[in-house]
């Protein structure tokens, strides 16, 4: 039996750009675009009627801007967005903003005159809006941190994408000033590393910064990998130190989330836990796997979805996804 289309949404202000990203869209199997909108007021009725599975949407519209329609969306009615910007590095701001209210991804706008990057556009957002549809949307919560913790030395490390964004701000939110030392690689496009820790550090209350090579690891602290051509990893545990390593992509990715994750469970064995946000990606699989067979503790999306695992071993525990801040501190914790 033939699995039905995913049913999407096109919203943005300009008539070149909803044709041009509609006739992409239609190029694809799978997918049927069914409907054009201007801009939140007629977004609104087609929605409505036309209910579809995903939407695409304009950051910058005149009237209600897209960040301030996507935020009325995920107060109302959550659905998985997907958002284009004209702007890279200098709107980091924006996107940013637009991933924690919890837009699946944030693209460049293609441009008629680049057929290359349009290509490459319709590749991602084919397979993001496919994956999109059955996946739990994430809508940020309004998070206060926990109380200081009595540190019990394990190193904690999390791996997600650009969905994982509202995931993050909700856990990191929660943390508290003397949080375990956490060290993060997140799928990120272009630019958007630096915003995300500038946004991320102005809401919670441990310190985040870049990560650099050399660093010492220090509790109280979260690292985020920077963009590049080089992975993170950590040395040794304890008083290990962040290294930058210059190799070839893994699963397609660099930085690459599992070689982080083996990385700690080689460094830490039984005193390292991780994070995994993603439930379909190549990358952090591998990563767990060696945490667990190190020892290890693992957090991952439960099957289910909505929730997570906790595993050491054979042994797995449910955890709720309101719990997991809660879990991660206990585990971390003497």
């Amino acid at each position: 039996m033939m699995a039905a289309s995913t049913k999407v949404l096109v919203v943005d202000d300009s008539l070149t750009m909803r044709a041009l990203i509609s006739g992409a869209l239609e190029r694809i199997p799978g997918v049927e675009v069914v409907g054009l909108a201007d801009g939140a007021e007629e977004a609104r009725s087609m929605v409505a009627s036309l209910k579809p599975h995903v939407m695409t949407l304009d950051v910058e519209m005149p009237g209600m801007s897209g960040i301030e329609y996507l935020a009325e969306i995920m107060e109302s009615k959550p659905m998985p967005v997907i958002m284009f910007s004209t702007r890279t590095t200098d709107g980091a701001g924006e996107t940013i903003e637009a991933l924690r209210l919890g837009a699946i991804d944030c693209l460049p706008k293609p441009r008629v005159a680049a057929p290359a990057e349009l290509n490459a556009i319709i590749a991602k957002l084919g397979k993001r809006i496919k994956s999109a549809r059955n996946a739990p949307v994430k809508v940020p919560k309004v998070a206060s941190a926990a109380r200081p913790i009595d540190w019990n030395g394990r190193l904690l490390v999390v791996g997600g994408d650009a969905s994982s964004t509202a995931s993050l701000f909700n856990l990191f939110g929660q943390f508290p000033p003397n949080c375990p030392p956490t060290i993060v690689v997140q799928h990120l496009g272009p630019g958007l590393v630096e915003g995300m820790v500038e946004k991320l550090g102005s809401q919670v209350a441990p310190k985040v910064v870049v990560a650099q090579d050399g660093m010492a690891i220090e509790q109280g602290t979260i690292y985020f990998a920077p963009q590049g051509d080089h992975h993170l990893v950590v040395d040794a545990w304890p008083s290990g130190k962040l290294r930058l390593l210059a190799r070839d992509p893994v699963a397609g990715e660099r930085p690459s989330i599992s070689l982080l994750f083996a990385a700690a469970a080689k460094a830490a064995g039984s005193n390292a836990a991780g994070v995994l946000f993603l439930d379909s990606s190549e990358d952090g699989g591998g990563g767990l796997k060696a945490m667990l067979g190190a020892g290890g503790y693992a957090f991952a999306p439960a099957e289910s979805g909505g929730g997570h695992t906790l595993s050491r071993g054979m042994v797995t525990q449910p955890v709720p996804a309101d719990g997991l801040a809660a879990g991660v501190l206990k585990l971390c914790s003497k």
